[in-house]
């Protein structure tokens, strides 16, 4: 994993807080470690201990430095009824980023897929868009994705979209079948203008931070600023969201645990690595 990782790239290594600590042990003696991402996804009660609330996503380096690491923002997170900001601003409202903060190392806007209709039949599957944000993190256009545990396909959809390259390796073939089939209705629109971005339910739910002066004319933006309180910045043309999302899923009786990977071009930029084996 390490040795195929280009100079440039990052390695992602996604499991319960157990089983990461055994692979962080081992890990620390050929990469760098970067940050360990809590992604809010609780899981079933484990009896006498805490309840579990959060997977890990252990994030290494290949070098110490020259890694590309970009910075990402997130929409500001609202009261669902009212429509106001969670956070209390006080004065501070004129100053806030009329998109949403910096993306940190908690993840707590990214769900776990609960429902067996936006799911395909494989126990250990994760959300396209939690994909799309990890490599905007860590890629770029037409950088190569490897997923070595590719399961129904989720690194491969989202790498096709954000415009990488993509290899995938499965053993199970109704996995491969189904992933096939969805890249083939998968197209290389997630982007607003020149700049790639993640789509969900009709919303962009993940930018870079550098990118957002050639995208925000593609938005409405409350003027003052300070309204951002209880207005929300709003896509100026619905149009411009692809219609993908209806070719993402296959429905059907759920099959065996596996894992899920990704990396980049040639040498690799990239290594994301995702075992769900033990996660359940």
């Amino acid at each position: 994993m390490v040795r195929v990782t280009k100079p440039t790239g990052s390695i992602f290594l996604h499991n319960i807080p157990k089983w990461l600590t055994y692979y962080a042990t081992y890990l620390n003696k050929f990469a760098n470690f970067k940050h360990w991402i809590s992604w809010d996804a609780p899981t079933a009660p484990m009896g006498k201990s805490l309840q579990p609330a959060h997977y890990g996503i252990l994030f290494y380096t290949k070098e110490i430095k020259g890694t590309k690491i970009y910075e990402l923002r997130h929409p500001h997170k609202r009261d669902r009824k009212q429509g106001y900001l969670w956070k209390d601003y006080g004065g501070k409202k004129d100053l806030l980023h009329p998109f949403g903060p910096l993306v940190s190392d908690v993840w707590t806007d990214i769900h776990r897929i609960k429902h067996n209709t936006k799911r395909d039949p494989h126990p250990c599957q994760l959300p396209v868009h939690l994909m799309d944000r990890l490599l905007l993190l860590t890629s770029d256009e037409n950088d190569i994705i490897l997923d070595p545990f590719s399961g129904t396909g989720t690194t491969a959809i989202s790498a096709k979209r954000l415009g990488r390259k993509f290899i995938g390796f499965e053993l199970d073939e109704k996995y491969v079948e189904i992933s096939q089939k969805k890249i083939e209705n998968t197209s290389p629109n997630f982007r607003l203008g020149k700049s790639w971005v993640s789509f969900y339910l009709k919303d962009i739910v993940t930018i870079r931070n550098n990118d957002w002066n050639s995208l925000s004319k593609y938005f409405s933006i409350p003027n003052p600023i300070r309204n951002i309180d209880f207005e929300r910045v709003k896509l100026i043309d619905k149009k411009l969201i692809p219609n993908d999302e209806n070719n993402l899923f296959e429905t059907s009786k759920q099959g065996k645990n596996t894992i899920d990977v990704n990396i980049n071009k040639n040498n690799v930029v990239g290594t994301y690595l995702t075992n769900l084996a033990d996660a359940y």
